[in-house]
């Protein structure tokens, strides 16, 4: 007959020390920590682990409960005023800029009503599984978790949920199985509705990032979600200002059809960082339409001032 120390012992090897155990009329209850493991390898070292026990003499049943500490996630909203400032491309190519400086990031395309970032993740027809009644983020191209309601209900169907509907859909893919991931960045719907009340109150977010673009009326409207921002006590990161100056591919001449440094000056009156300025390039409309990473600096240099804010 095995004992416990037996048990253990032959668990050791293939468990690096993550489970210990206790053996009831031939059946082995094991607890296996998983901390810090991704999905897969948690199943792949569950598997193991019951292999290792199965072979002992006298065991006639194995039973494997996961557990793991809780990480402390920190979320960073993606945030504008008014749609159509590009604030959804600039949230992707935030958060794979942010992986490629070294953090654990997720995305969760918190707009409801208009989810775009299956498109710019690569991922369309990916559908979100479940596990125990929670999400399973969806692995995209760029090693960034996503989660969005379009991988959950079908392409180009209209969403018509009321704001109690919509938060709750928002709780359920912030509350997912984001396994080590350490930061999640929100891509939130443009204004400051129903969906950007309840993702505050209850998932409250470590900071924001605010992106306009450089003419008046845009930034009127992001003054006003860096005012929601401020009424509930949730720290600006910094302005973004998004299609700042055209350069002509054939000429190389730069103009501004949408003004030039409104959100800079805009920054400095309201006492906030700006995060820098991203140009109208085809290229990133390019590469974004095709699901693949901008390849503009500005991203990387933006990445790099959020991360410098997480690690201060």
């Amino acid at each position: 007959m095995t004992d416990r120390a037996t048990l253990e012992a032959a668990l050791a090897p293939v468990s690096a020390g993550r489970a210990t155990a206790r053996i009831t009329e031939g059946r082995a209850n094991i607890v296996l920590d998983v901390t810090g493991l991704p999905e897969s390898a948690r199943d792949a070292l569950e598997a193991d682990v019951k292999a290792a026990a199965q072979a002992l003499p006298g065991i006639s049943d194995v039973r494997v409960l996961q557990t793991s500490e809780r990480v402390q996630r920190r979320l960073i909203a993606v945030a504008s005023g008014k749609g159509g400032v590009g604030k959804s491309t600039v949230a992707a190519n935030l958060a794979i800029a942010l992986k490629a400086a070294g953090r654990k990031v997720g995305l969760v395309d918190a707009d409801i009503y208009g989810p775009s970032q299956t498109k710019l993740m690569h991922v369309e027809g990916v559908k979100a599984q479940a596990k125990d009644e929670k999400l399973i983020p969806v692995e995209t191209p760029h090693g960034v978790p996503l989660l969005s309601m379009g991988g959950l209900v079908p392409e180009g169907q209209a969403i018509a949920w009321r704001g109690p509907m919509a938060g709750g859909a928002l709780g359920q893919l912030v509350d997912a199985h984001w396994g080590d991931t350490e930061t999640l960045v929100l891509d939130l719907p443009p204004g400051t509705g129903d969906v950007q009340l309840t993702m505050i109150q209850k998932h409250k977010p470590a900071g924001a990032v605010i992106v306009s673009t450089p003419q008046d009326l845009a930034l009127i409207d992001a003054t006003r979600a860096i005012d929601l921002f401020n009424k509930v006590n949730v720290p600006i990161i910094g302005l973004i200002e998004n299609m700042a100056g055209y350069a002509c591919p054939h000429c190389g001449q730069v103009s501004d059809p949408f003004g030039k440094g409104g959100a800079e000056a805009a920054a400095k009156q309201l006492g906030i960082p700006f995060l820098g300025r991203i140009p109208l390039d085809i290229a990133i409309r390019t590469a974004s339409d095709s699901g693949n990473a901008a390849d503009d600096p500005a991203f990387a240099d933006m990445a790099g001032k959020v991360d410098q804010w997480l690690a201060g």
